[in-house]
């Protein structure tokens, strides 16, 4: 998915969904601060965080979480990925571990 940058040390979360008994709670927030102590804990570079589709309110929200967006891009080969990389664009995210 990530192509060369795979090679960079990096934490890589997939699939992010929460229940809806549980929003408002900020899961995605605590998520992020685990991952980053965890990253820091194993001398990684970077948080990564990839998602399919457009969604503009998304990609405001990850980045008001300190992400930078990196743009999309369609998977040219997608033989062996989950379905959901079969249905469009793929927005790229990435936060620098501190």
């Amino acid at each position: 998915m990530w192509g060369d940058k795979n090679k960079d040390p990096s934490i890589y979360i997939h699939r992010i969904a929460t229940n809806p008994d549980f929003r408002g709670q900020n899961l995605v927030k605590k998520l992020i601060h685990w991952a980053n102590e965890y990253g820091n804990n194993k001398g990684l570079k970077y948080i990564r965080m990839d998602t399919v589709g457009l969604d503009t309110g998304l990609i405001g929200h990850y980045e008001k979480l300190g992400f930078e967006f990196l743009g999309t891009k369609r998977i040219e080969d997608a033989n062996g990925l989950p379905e959901h990389n079969h249905w469009g664009e793929v927005c790229y995210f990435q936060k620098a571990i501190i």
